[in-house]
């Protein structure tokens, strides 16, 4: 992809979104939209989440839980989630796009973050206590059956027995399918909708029946 197409793409993004997308430097956002024409599947969305989306995340996370975001991005969701209560040092921040990563550790300095896929991050933060909650902004719509539940053991192995996954996405339906819930089983409750998002996105809890 040449440079200059990646850099106008970026500056009539920004113009067209501007502040209402909760966007936080031109830098930041030159940067996303460069991981998301480098690699859509990985990225997900042309821009970082808003801000009305990260609240409603943030909303089902509790104070003092120890918090795996997965695909943190610029650290918009990151940045609501601290809001709430977490401690930075009860976070774990996982991003396999260098450039992110970078990114979140000069924001974040305190927390952890990993530079790694979210379909084999277990064994890096495996050590310690169990995580309480896990947030992520993965598409999952893009991700095979086979990929997804992958993605779910990394996930639930490093769960306590009552933690949960926040999963926020595009479509109007959960993006684990009742096939793989029965296998893992996981029920999915709908818990909002950020309908302000660009586009309206949906959040997902998923957690251990029983």
């Amino acid at each position: 992809m040449d440079d200059n197409v990646t850099a106008s793409a970026a500056a009539d993004a920004a113009e067209l979104l501007g502040p209402s997308a909760g966007l936080h430097t031109s830098n930041d956002t030159g940067s996303f939209i460069r991981g998301w024409v480098r690699d859509p599947r990985a990225t997900g969305a042309l821009v970082p989440s808003g801000r009305s989306l990260a609240r409603l995340m943030a909303a089902h996370v509790a104070v003092g839980d120890r918090v795996v975001e997965l695909g943190a991005g610029t650290g918009t969701v990151t940045e609501a989630v601290l809001r709430r209560g977490v401690r930075q040092q009860d976070l774990t921040l996982i991003e396999r796009n260098a450039e992110f990563a970078a990114i979140l550790r000069r924001r974040f300095p305190q927390a952890r973050v990993a530079v790694a896929d979210a379909l084999s991050f277990a064994e890096q933060v495996s050590r310690g206590a169990p995580f309480d909650c896990a947030v992520s902004g993965l598409p999952l719509l893009l991700f095979s059956a086979a990929d997804k539940a992958r993605l779910l053991e990394q996930v639930f192995a490093v769960m306590s027995p009552h933690g949960r996954l926040l999963q926020f996405t595009y479509a109007g339906f959960c993006p684990i399918g009742r096939a793989l819930r029965a296998r893992f089983g996981l029920r999915a409750t709908l818990v909002g909708v950020a309908a302000r998002n660009l586009p309206p996105a949906f959040v997902y809890r998923l957690e251990r029946k029983g």
